[in-house]
């Protein structure tokens, strides 16, 4: 690889980020990104469909797995945002070689870590399986999608992180690319394994395993194309200073993530405990399919949340305040206009949505249906939410973003969860996320005012001074 060719390719984009028009930059960014988290959502949905063909059973098994891909997420997001953030603005300040260093660091912990956690798994499936919501009867399914999973645990982790490191360097392209062609692959091999080879939810778990190897394996040659950073495992430095930074950047979305994980075992938990005798695993296979449903319609303004974060991160980074400023307020019009079309479309076709899933069970649509209205009648709400904690988190308000990122599935949600039922039973607990929706906005709109205030603020004091040059203190 030539270096006077990188060079040039990361000066070519250092100028596109910080010159181009700001509303192209981000239709442009989030293309890919859009792509790439609608892709990740069809992992999920790929296999509750095909899974839905098997029984019930089979879909609450994977629903109860689904807390475990949570986790994954979580660690995967926390080492791709918090390396990738950093890289972002070291390209926006033009220290190139700090992003490398940042690069290899990233890359390398999750495997390490993933590797960790999913041998730990392995040997205790059960008792896992038990603590993330599964009955007796949903047991046997869940560990059966879990024992796949759990091997691939440390590509899937570091694709993840791979594809954040893209994203933010702003060449998310090749993210796409190798999201995408798991996410093929996946579809291809699900219904072979599944009926063809006759292995039932192993088949759908091993298929998974499978697509997000293959897909870590194109993210990671992404990385060595001219323009990007490259992973050079010399570069890996494990000292306690990276570490700050990728906790820093990452702290929000391991906070997010992890309380998924919390929440999707409390709400299985209270699904079974809240339904009728004999239809436990309806209602927990009926969270479990709204909850995907959502994840891939929400996936949009993530997407496009995430073509925004380059162009703040670099921005930010090159202290022009002005172009972050008029980004996020761009990117949160779109978002909330989005945001109403899909809730007001879901709200109408819910019932004909989940029955695509699971058209045999009456209990399953009824109960589905019900979830997924209420979450649509609060789904404007989140763009907001979203989009000011994306630009929090961008620019290294580490406490402000980790906050306001613990309020959709955490502060606001599990007194929600816990709470409603107690109030209306069943309904209370389908209500629960829009309860917690509803929170969280009214919480997030005081940090979305004073963000802007700052950035205007800014903006002016650097216009007063438009000599000053990026330090390395600005990282």
């Amino acid at each position: 690889m030539n270096p006077s060719n990188d060079q040039r390719k990361l000066d070519e984009r250092y100028l596109m980020m910080t010159q181009a028009p700001v509303k192209r930059l981000i239709l442009k960014m989030s293309v890919p990104t859009i792509i790439s988290m609608l892709v990740t959502s069809i992992y999920n949905m790929v296999d509750s469909f095909f899974v839905g063909h098997l029984s019930t059973e089979a879909v609450a098994g994977v629903g109860v797995a689904f807390a475990y891909m949570a986790f994954i997420n979580a660690c995967g997001f926390f080492f791709g945002h918090g390396s990738g953030n950093y890289i972002s603005r070291a390209l926006g300040a033009r220290h190139t070689e700090n992003a490398g260093r940042m690069a290899a660091t990233g890359f390398v912990s999750p495997l390490i870590f993933g590797a960790f956690a999913g041998i730990l798994s392995l040997v205790f499936i059960s008792p896992l399986s038990r603590a993330l919501g599964a009955t007796e009867q949903i047991l046997p399914s869940a560990n059966a999608y879990l024992r796949y999973i759990l091997l691939a645990t440390p590509f899937m982790m570091s694709s993840l992180t791979l594809n954040n490191q893209l994203r933010l360097q702003g060449n998310a392209r090749f993210g796409m690319i190798g999201i995408a062609s798991g996410a093929i692959l996946n579809i291809v091999l699900d219904p072979i394994f599944i009926f063809v080879l006759d292995m039932g939810v192993s088949g759908a778990s091993l298929a998974t395993a499978v697509s997000q190897c293959f897909g870590w394996c194109v993210l990671l040659w992404g990385t060595s194309r001219e323009g990007n950073v490259h992973i050079r495992l010399r570069n890996f430095t494990p000292t306690k200073e990276y570490y700050i930074q990728i906790f820093r950047g990452g702290l929000p979305s391991l906070a997010r993530q992890a309380l998924a994980v919390v929440a999707t075992i409390c709400l299985n938990r209270m699904a079974v405990h809240y339904a009728t005798s004999g239809n436990e695993a309806s209602v927990v296979a009926a969270f479990s399919i709204v909850t995907r449903i959502m994840m891939m319609t929400y996936s949009l303004i993530i997407g496009l949340g995430q073509g925004f974060q380059p162009v703040c991160g670099y921005n930010y980074g090159a202290k022009l305040y002005g172009r972050v400023k008029e980004s996020y307020l761009f990117c949160l019009s779109l978002s909330t206009a989005v945001l109403i079309v899909l809730g007001t479309l879901g709200y109408l076709f819910a019932p004909e949505v989940i029955a695509l899933f699971r058209s045999e069970d009456p209990e399953l649509i009824r109960v589905g249906s019900h979830v997924m209205r209420w979450q649509c009648i609060a789904f404007p709400l989140s763009g907001l939410c979203t989009t000011t904690n994306m630009l929090l988190q961008n620019i290294n308000y580490t406490w402000q973003a980790t906050f306001l990122s613990m309020c959709r599935q955490g502060i606001c949600f599990l007194p929600a969860v816990f709470i409603a039922p107690w109030l209306w039973g069943l309904t209370g607990l389908e209500a629960a996320q829009a309860i917690a929706d509803v929170m969280t906005f009214i919480i997030a709109l005081p940090f979305a005012i004073k963000i802007i205030r700052e950035l205007s603020s800014k903006d002016k004091d650097h216009q007063n001074n438009s000599s000053a040059m990026p330090s390395a203190n600005s990282i």
